[in-house]
């Protein structure tokens, strides 16, 4: 997506920053204002104004602000209890709580006409998925200690030179499918939305594909968070 269309880049024109002509520019300055990051950082502002104005005066009887997070976070809270434990939960409920909702303002941001969002950017999704495989790790290390290899090596001695190949295979594809199907969604809606702009008009012939891009939008947040909950209790469980 080049520069002119974006609305941030406009600003940075005004400020005197580099605006980068493609996705990632070439000193470190216009790698900071790249698209990605300047959309993270205004998904970021968005969610900390957002919620300083819901939530800065807790009430006994909630307001609809408050009342709407105390929805969103109970049932995130509900969801992982279910699937990790509460003890997982408690320890890990901040740090996939705020993926899931960056995730999902990082997704529809781009529905908005000269804004991006972030999350059609690998560098984006990438670096989301190598946290949580990260941590997923730490987590198996942390809870069986050295005897988190069993993971990976099967139920019986005789069949490990045929499941340790596999099993690393499929922990390193977790890499590619978390990232890439998140960034290859939003990036196709973002995509289509724009030949749409071009082509068909800037009001109701892409009507269609917006709705549609919400429901991609939350979708695609909701699967990101599932599949993590599901490694982080994959690896505290005990290997069969």
């Amino acid at each position: 997506m080049e520069h002119p269309i974006l609305f941030i880049s406009i600003i940075l024109e005004k400020l005197g920053l580099p605006v980068p002509h493609g996705p990632v520019g070439h000193t470190i300055l216009e790698q900071l204002c790249a698209p990605y990051m300047t959309y993270t950082w205004l998904v970021m502002a968005f969610l900390f104004v957002v919620s300083k104005l819901t939530l800065g005066n807790l009430e006994m009887i909630p307001g609809k602000g408050q009342n709407f997070w105390e929805i969103v976070v109970g049932g995130m809270d509900e969801f992982f209890a279910d699937n990790m434990g509460r003890e997982m939960t408690d320890k890990f409920f901040p740090m996939i709580a705020t993926f899931g909702i960056y995730i999902a303002v990082a997704n529809l941001i781009g529905l908005i006409p000269g804004f991006m969002s972030p999350t059609a950017s690998i560098n984006t999704t990438l670096a989301l998925t190598i946290i949580v495989w990260v941590t997923h790790h730490v987590i198996g290390f942390s809870t069986h200690g050295i005897g988190y290899y069993k993971h990976f090596i099967g139920p019986m001695w005789w069949l490990i030179p045929l499941m340790l190949p596999i099993e690393l295979i499929s922990n390193f594809a977790r890499l590619l499918s978390l990232s890439i199907r998140l960034f290859g969604n939003i990036m196709a809606k973002e995509t289509l939305l724009g030949i749409l702009f071009m082509l068909a008009g800037a009001f109701f012939a892409p009507l269609p594909i917006m709705i549609l891009g919400v429901l991609v939008s939350l979708v695609q947040a909701m699967v990101f968070v599932l599949l993590t909950v599901v490694y982080f209790g994959q690896a505290k469980e005990h290997a069969h």
